[in-house]
């Protein structure tokens, strides 16, 4: 055997050797591209995290991973898009959990999310924090509820949306801390975060993506995160629940979900690749820096039980409320 010949079966072993390697995740799904479906613009922080996730995906498959965006609707034009697609994995959506376990209840959406949908994977979490103008005259929430309480129909509470948890975490706070506040809902967090800075209106609800940066700026005081524990983007913040409020826990998870359609194989299948995507350092460590908190993987068992039970907690909190959105 000349050198060239053996040269020439060392590459051929190498080339089969990273095949083998390669071919696990591509076989385990796809080996075709890929659509990522996002019910948000272009630029927005649910694209970031889409294309992030897709450019992972498309390492791991080895097929690009394209994203589409369909914003609209509360979401409602690209769930109904997915809803459409063939259920055989080449069609995928990047969410937010509240488009499926909030709109529904106080939108049309053209979608029921718990029939025509299957939950795939986490791929992170965001959390809310209560947050308030600095120069009000409260240190903590004690403080803060009692300055309210004293200054009865004088003040109101902002939400990034009328029928988001922005809304519900707010009127929960009103019934349980005995307050009046009046609900101002806005067209998302940025122009709530200006009239809350601006002092025209006192506190709201938002999420930690965010109002983080400003609460380390000191343009906003963090009273409470809506959490079980604290986070570690604010630990520094207590939670509401050790504060007294235990039913102010209120968090969205975004991550991937398909046709209800798939097949279960199919379904497990996808979920080993987008949660090994998810658990990459580089995802991680990027989502983080957008405000995020890395999630721990579920089975898709297990998050098919958390939409629906986000979902039928978020119903009942609309229906005790009233909460309609604004015509």
């Amino acid at each position: 055997m000349n050198f060239h010949t053996l040269r020439a079966l060392v590459r051929r072993a190498a080339c089969a050797s990273a095949l083998a390697l390669a071919l696990p995740a591509a076989m385990a799904w796809t080996d075709r591209p890929v659509t990522l479906l996002v019910p948000a613009p272009a630029g927005g922080t649910m694209d970031v995290i889409a294309r992030l996730m897709a450019d992972q995906l498309g390492t791991e498959l080895g097929k690009p991973v394209i994203v589409d965006n369909r914003p609209g609707a509360g979401g409602a034009i690209a769930a109904q898009a997915l809803k459409s697609a063939p259920p055989d994995g080449q069609t995928l959506m990047l969410t937010a959990s509240n488009v499926l376990t909030e709109i529904p209840h106080v939108m049309k959406t053209g979608f029921d999310p718990l029939r025509d949908i299957k939950p795939v994977a986490v791929v992170a979490r965001a959390g809310m924090v209560l947050v308030g103008n600095p120069a009000l005259p409260a240190k903590d929430l004690k403080e803060l509820v009692a300055y309210l309480k004293a200054n009865p129909g004088k003040f109101s509470f902002a939400s990034y949306s009328a029928g988001t948890s922005s809304q519900f975490a707010g009127m929960i706070l009103n019934q349980k801390a005995g307050l009046d506040l009046q609900h101002i809902p806005f067209a998302g967090s940025p122009p709530a975060l200006t009239q809350v800075m601006g002092g025209q209106i006192p506190i709201m609800f938002d999420g930690i993506v965010t109002s983080r940066a400003m609460v380390q700026a000191g343009k906003l005081r963090a009273y409470g995160v809506a959490s079980k524990m604290r986070s570690p983007l604010l630990p520094e913040v207590p939670t509401l629940a050790e504060q007294g409020y235990p039913d102010l826990v209120f968090s969205n998870w975004l991550g991937v979900i398909a046709p209800a359609g798939l097949s279960n194989d199919l379904l497990e299948k996808i979920h080993t690749v987008i949660a090994k995507a998810a658990q990459s350092p580089k995802v991680r460590e990027r989502m983080t820096a957008a405000g995020f908190e890395t999630e721990a993987q579920q089975t898709t068992t297990q998050l098919a039980q958390l939409m629906k039970t986000d979902y039928e907690r978020n119903g009942a909190i609309v229906r005790a409320f009233n909460i309609q959105l604004n015509p």
